[in-house]
């Protein structure tokens, strides 16, 4: 029995000394209370921010809505925030411990203050919508993205310097060590510096439709911090070095003012004076006269005899349609096609196509004529 008294008494003990000279009772009490402010954060989650939510829905406006679901997540943090405040202020630590806690509670504010900056970033980047006349879209994106990472920096660096740790030797450490990294990775440099210039120049933007030849052709879908996003048109997706599209010519076809039609309508050489003036005229009236076309006065229109070729007289059509839009403009051009068959064939004339023809006066005396053929009895 005795044994077991002194057994009780080192239990007890140990207990009471606990770790870190923190009775364990005292542990377990601060663990309860965190725990408890947990379950007070699933209630506050469901009353509170349910009822916040269903006040902002009703509201004319929708920023509203956007700010309260991107802070949703660090204002649920609270309750842990709080619950480790109140654990560490319940258990009264001395000393190095005392400091050590407080710097977990600053470090833990400091994380969710900047947590909820890094979220609003988002929905108040509607409020930049203005500068999209200045800039382009994808330059705002570019103006955000750096705002995020500028926002989680300081907050790191906010955090380290709580802890005693000071940032302005780590920031020259980096300093040299981008050197040495800027050494080995001068084409990720080159491409953001390209990046850069594609949005500064404006060159294209977003789901314009371009061209580098030799490169790609199709539609912007992103252009990110190394490369740029194509889609071409049989729909895969290209991931193009923005280098290659900084030095290299760029056709934006999606700021074309209009469309161009560059035709040559060869017609046979049967065909007289006036009935290829009488095709011209038919052919520039029906242009002019037809509003999908742009006027003669606002882009260059001709429709003129050319040159005479091996096997045609050539007629050129030169003219500009309104649209840019490729389904249209082909729509377009199949009817000024009806139209011009129409006109050639109105004017009795036709259209030519390649041939040669030779012309043999006379033969050569002693030339051998061929030898008729005629067939044995038994096959008549």
């Amino acid at each position: 029995m005795n044994q077991l008294k002194e057994f009780w008494t080192l239990v007890a003990d140990v207990w009471q000394r606990g770790t870190l000279g923190i009775d364990f009772t005292e542990i377990g009490i601060a663990l309860a209370i965190f725990f408890g402010f947990l379950i007070f954060r699933r209630l506050f989650t469901r009353i509170i921010l349910a009822r916040v939510h269903a006040f902002t829905e009703r509201t004319t406006t929708e920023l509203d809505e956007a700010v309260l679901r991107a802070i949703e997540q660090p204002v649920r943090f609270i309750p842990v925030v709080l619950g480790a405040f109140f654990a560490i202020d319940y258990l009264a630590l001395t000393g190095a411990l005392q400091t050590a806690g407080e710097n977990l509670v600053r470090s833990l504010i400091i994380f969710n203050l900047f947590w909820i900056f890094h979220r609003l970033v988002e929905p108040l980047s509607a409020l930049l919508g203005r500068l999209e006349r200045a800039f382009t879209s994808a330059m705002i994106d570019w103006l955000l993205k750096a705002i995020k990472v500028l926002v989680a920096v300081i907050g790191g660096a906010t955090i380290l310097e709580v802890w005693g740790v000071e940032v302005g030797p780590i920031l020259a450490g980096m300093g040299l060590f981008g050197v040495a990294v800027a050494l080995g990775a001068q084409d990720l440099f080159k491409n953001l510096i390209a990046g850069i210039l594609i949005l500064a120049e404006k060159r294209f933007g977003i789901g314009d439709w371009i061209r580098v030849d030799g490169v790609v052709e199709g539609t912007v879908e992103g252009i990110g911090f190394r490369s740029t996003l194509v889609r071409r048109f049989d729909q895969a997706p290209v991931q193009v070095p923005n280098a290659a599209l900084a030095d290299n010519p760029v056709t934006n076809f999606s700021r074309m003012r209009h469309r161009r039609i560059y035709w040559v309508i060869g017609v046979e050489y049967r065909t007289t004076v006036d009935q290829l003036k009488q095709i011209r005229d038919e052919i520039e009236t029906y242009v002019a006269a037809n509003d999908a076309f742009v006027p003669a006065d606002r882009a260059s229109t001709f429709v003129r005899i050319d040159k005479f070729s091996d096997s045609s007289i050539d007629i050129l059509l030169y003219c500009f349609t309104r649209t840019t839009r490729w389904g249209e403009w082909l729509k377009i051009k199949e009817e000024l096609a009806y139209r011009i068959k129409e006109i050639v064939e109105g004017a009795g004339s036709g259209f030519a196509f390649p041939s040669q023809s030779i012309y043999l006066e006379t033969l050569p005396d002693g030339t051998e004529k061929a030898e008729v053929y005629t067939p044995p009895a038994h096959y008549e």
